[in-house]
Order: C-alpha cells, then sequence, then structure tokens
C-alpha cells in the first residue's frame, strides 16, 4: 500500500451531492493521508502502513526539530482513498492503471485500513471511497512524505 502523507492545519473532504457538498470528513492539525492500493497488498500492509503512519515523525518537538510523530502528538487523520497514487507512470504521458488493485479488493482494503485506525488513534476522519471528492488543506510546512508497505 501507497500512502502519500501531508501535515496539515487543516484538512477537509467534500463529496458532491444532487443539490449541495457534503463535508464527509475533517480534522484540525495533523496527518492527510492520500491511500493507494496495489493488487499484491492485504491486510497485512494496511496495518503495516497505518503503523507507519501513526509513528512517522513530522512533528516539531520543543527544539523544532521534526522528532513527534501523530501518536504523539494526538492529532488528527484524515484517511483519502485515491487510487492513481499507484498508476505506473513511468512511460509516456499518460497513466496507466494496470499497476492500481482492482476496486473490490481496493474498497477493502481501504476499510480495514480505517477500522484499525479507528480502533488505535482517537481522532479519524475518512473520505468517501470511489466518489468524486474535492479534498482541501491546509498545508503545514510544506511537509509530504510518500510512505509504502
Amino acid at each position: 500500500m501507497i500512502g502519500l502523507i501531508q501535515r496539515v492545519r487543516e484538512a477537509r473532504v467534500e463529496v458532491a451531492g444532487a443539490q449541495v457538498s457534503e463535508v464527509v470528513g475533517a480534522i484540525g492539525p495533523g496527518l492527510l493521508a492520500l491511500v493507494g492500493v496495489r493488487p499484491e497488498d492485504d491486510e497485512k500492509s494496511a496495518e503495516k502502513l497505518l503503523q507507519r503512519m501513526l509513528g512517522y515523525r513530522v512533528f516539531a518537538d520543543e527544539a523544532g526539530r521534526m522528532n513527534r510523530s501523530l501518536a504523539d502528538t494526538g492529532g488528527g487523520l484524515l484517511l483519502v482513498p485515491q487510487f492513481t497514487l499507484a498508476a505506473d507512470t513511468r512511460n509516456g504521458t499518460r497513466a496507466s492503471f494496470t499497476s492500481a488493485a482492482a476496486p473490490a479488493l481496493a474498497s477493502q482494503l481501504f476499510e480495514h485500513l480505517v477500522a484499525r485506525a479507528l480502533a488505535l488513534h482517537p481522532t479519524v476522519a475518512t473520505g468517501r471511497f470511489g466518489a468524486d471528492m474535492a479534498v482541501s488543506l491546509v498545508n503545514d510546512g510544506p511537509v509530504t512524505f510518500w510512505l509504502e508497505s
């Protein structure tokens, strides 16, 4: 699995409805994680990625160094499914999605990731799998890391 994490001051996800947009997930300070699933991923991959996201040191300590993790700070975690992260972009000018998991597997593993996150972390919000989402964020730093499991 792939997690593109961004340290944020705030972030939210909206899904367009028939008449108006609905905010389906929002956090204050914390991490926005865009999540991509590949065909070879499984529940262990999801759990390993979650542990890395919760433990990755991206927040400043008293000396201003990035030595604190989301688990240390208790900040929010916004998980957003994004199949395009698993695209193959090595050739040409159009991405190939053969390296992305099929929707059924991707949905199952994203939901597993969310369930585990809810069990382990106090503040978790999510986007909606398969929806056309508008993601808004105030990137803090900016600090962005690509994590894989």
